[in-house]
């Protein structure tokens, strides 16, 4: 079984939170699936969770190398350098990303963030559509700071062939 969940932003990847934060069991009540791959707690969008270990490993696995697709939402208007940047690779502290797919896009038709991202008055956001086939911890936004353009929203819309399709925040759909 694969579910495809659409993670709100401030949820947890996992089914238990000491701390008392929103975990996976806030919406999934199927057991004995658990994720493949993570998402960080603030960001968003795709998840996918499976009851198959081999299935779950090969999805989290980056020597399968299966492209994960995000939109994101930088302070600042991007420019044709950064994004030059990173489709060649960009060396962050501890490894050197592979190239990456990057563009400039218009604004997604996508849900409101609760809470808002925080807007500045005097500076402009713009979104980009990257694509890697990694996921080192925060990588995305580690990529894009590195660039000058620091993340403000995260969401990840595409693993492999799988996609949010039009999954609601906190919504899931089992493929058989």
């Amino acid at each position: 079984m694969i579910i495809l969940f659409n993670k709100p932003f401030n949820v947890l990847c996992q089914f238990t939170d000491k701390l008392g934060r929103k975990t996976l069991a806030d919406y999934i009540k199927i057991k004995n699936v658990y994720p493949a791959g993570r998402l960080d707690y603030d960001s968003e969008g795709l998840l996918i969770l499976t009851d198959d270990g081999i299935l779950q490993s090969k999805i989290s696995d980056p020597e399968n190398k299966l492209p994960k697709s995000y939109w994101v939402q930088v302070e600042g208007e991007i420019t044709s350098e950064a994004i030059q940047k990173l489709q060649f690779g960009i060396t962050l502290k501890d490894f050197r990303t592979r190239p990456a797919k990057a563009r400039k896009i218009p604004q997604p038709v996508i849900w409101e963030r609760v809470p808002p991202i925080r807007e500045r008055k005097n500076i402009p956001t713009s979104w980009i559509e990257l694509t890697i086939q990694e996921g080192k911890n925060r990588q995305v936004r580690r990529m894009t700071a590195k660039v000058g353009f620091p993340t403000l929203r995260l969401i990840r819309f595409s693993i492999g062939d799988w996609s949010l399709d039009n999954l609601k925040p906190g919504e899931y759909k089992v493929l058989t």
